[in-house]
């Protein structure tokens, strides 16, 4: 007999499963010799009240062994025979997509302008240790993007789009820890997400398809072009329909030098490039894709030590105890008609550096999988429209940013990343200042420990960031610390800037075929097209883009 029960137990009990065995059949009255086996499906802290609960659903096998497999897995064919689309990115859209295109019979070829896994970590230490930035291998280009490098949370309010359940479980399927199908907020660590991510990429390999490294892609290739004598693109009359991309390979066959292959992939195209590519950005423009600039927010990196966290949202000294994860919370309010939120909380975590390029100071968090660090950051951002930016512009353009610019959103980024660079002695270390510091308008003098590896340096954010960010974030955080006793504090320091919280432009698309509004063949896709916002929303829409691309080439022969 196998019976669901929705049970309420201190942390202790469901942090062991035989104590949870034993508390099952009691409250049950099972035998404990009968009860052969206990999962847990969903989990969650209850933690409003000083006694914290954990709620459980629990699937019970009573004189019956449990399944084998506690999730139902996915069967990807051999497609190494079957028509190609080219994936542009290997970040969570891209590879999903990829997965998805297998399904569906189709042989996806993955161009990644960065490095794999293994090899995008030693120049993620290389940022620590020299201050520089390698601008196709960082925190956001490489095997898995982003979301490789942002703590793994993989908790979604994008219900609607398409089936996350599916995405978890394909995680599970190539390494993830089960634990996600059931964690109300799953998380699976950035110390093991890249192994997940290799064997996605395995499975891509294994099934017939191709995954390219360093590959950069440079330009569409459109229907109605042709090669000119000196291998420029000529247009020959109607460019309607994408029929693959140019790209330029690094190929590093010699130690002391590396080489730059100019070379084509054929098929239809799902861009997944990523939120930070802009150079992708600058040439759809210069292409006359349709473009339009979208919100974003912008703020700091708010680090607090764990310990605090966990007072604060367990409601006692001891912080978290024994049996008992890091502390998560959430803020949000409003100021002036805008939001001001946390964003992408990482308890037990670190601060990164986030840039793609030179003269850029960006800040992203992390967590690995037991969140055991002393510090426990989050994004603290205001929200900002494109019609806001007449009033937010920064001095350090020469020439006046125009509003109705699709570009202008990430104009408006670039300005912030680079003044923060300024401010940060122009190397990695970051500008920061003590919370309350900043509340009440004052200098740091000196700043706290902190996990961010580049250094720090004090800095009067509360007078160089624009005025009406620093005002609204100001506020906020007198909201924030009337909601938690302690949250506001000289203990936390603010570490800037934190702007890539989403893709500052959108890449106009068809709502029912996710296709390109201007041409066939172009499914723009995941956070870097504007549709998404996380590992999960990414990976959904990278699978709806995969089937409606498919749809696309069953039509069209």
């Amino acid at each position: 007999m196998i019976n669901e029960y929705q049970l309420r137990v201190l942390p202790q009990v469901a942090a062991s499963m035989e104590i949870l065995r034993k508390y099952v059949a009691e409250e049950q009255g099972i035998a404990l010799s009968a009860l052969k086996g206990v999962r847990i499906l969903k989990r969650s802290i209850d933690a409003r009240q000083r006694t914290i609960f954990v709620n459980l659903k629990v699937r019970v096998y009573v004189n019956e062994q449990p399944d084998n497999d506690e999730f139902e897995r996915v069967e990807y064919p051999d497609v190494s025979q079957r028509p190609q689309v080219i994936v542009v990115g290997a970040g969570p859209g891209g590879l999903f997509a990829a997965l998805r295109l297998i399904e569906l019979g189709c042989r996806p070829i993955v161009l990644e302008r960065g490095k794999d896994v293994h090899e995008r970590k030693k120049d993620l230490a290389n940022i620590s240790r020299t201050q520089q930035v390698d601008g196709e291998s960082n925190y956001c280009f490489g095997e898995g993007g982003a979301g490789a490098y942002s703590d793994g949370k993989l908790y979604t309010r994008s219900k609607k789009r398409g089936n996350t359940e599916k995405i978890l479980r394909v995680f599970c399927q190539h390494g993830a820890s089960t634990n996600i199908l059931a964690d109300a907020h799953p998380h699976i660590g950035t110390d093991r997400l890249p192994q997940v991510i290799e064997a996605m990429r395995n499975t891509i390999i294994r099934c017939g398809g191709e995954v390219h490294f360093q590959t950069k892609m440079t330009g569409l290739i459109l229907s109605g072009e042709k090669l000119g004598v000196r291998g420029e693109r000529i247009d020959v009359g109607d460019r309607s329909r994408v029929i693959g991309v140019e790209a330029e390979v690094t190929s590093n066959l010699h130690p002391l030098t590396s080489n730059h292959l100019k070379k084509e992939f054929l098929g239809p195209v799902i861009l997944a490039t990523g939120h930070s590519a802009r150079d992708v950005y600058r040439y759809l423009n210069g292409a006359k894709i349709h473009l339009e600039a979208k919100g974003i927010a912008v703020g700091v990196r708010l680090e607090h030590p764990s310990l605090l966290i966990d007072q604060i949202q367990y409601h006692r000294k001891e912080g978290r105890g024994q049996w008992l994860p890091a502390a998560e919370y959430s803020f949000v309010t409003q100021v002036d008609g805008r939001g001001v939120y946390s964003f992408c909380m990482c308890p037990g975590g670190f601060v990164i550096p986030a840039a793609t390029g030179p003269e850029q100071i960006v800040v992203n968090g992390m967590s690995p999988a037991n969140r055991g660090t002393q510090w426990s950051n989050s994004g603290m951002v205001v929200e900002v429209r494109p019609e806001d930016l007449s009033c937010l512009m920064s001095s350090s353009r020469e020439n006046v940013i125009a509003t109705e610019d699709p570009l202008a959103m990430m104009y408006f980024q670039e300005d912030l990343e680079r003044m923060c660079w300024q401010q940060g002695n122009m190397k990695q270390t970051a500008p920061a200042q003590r919370m309350a510091d900043f509340v009440n308008g004052k200098l740091s003098y000196d700043l706290p420990k902190s996990s961010y590896a580049p250094g720090l340096v004090s800095s009067p954010l509360h007078f160089w960031l624009p005025k009406t960010v620093a005002a609204r974030l100001q506020q906020g955080f007198r909201t924030f610390g009337r909601q938690a006793h302690g949250f506001l504090t000289n203990e936390a320091v603010m570490i800037a800037m934190e702007t890539r919280t989403s893709s500052p432009v959108r890449i106009v698309r068809d709502a029912e075929t996710l296709m390109h509004v201007q041409v066939n063949g172009l499914f723009p896709c995941g956070e870097g097209a504007g549709y998404a916002g996380g590992i999960v929303s990414a990976g959904v829409d990278g699978e709806r883009c995969a089937e409606m691309c498919v749809a696309y080439m069953e039509k069209n022969g």
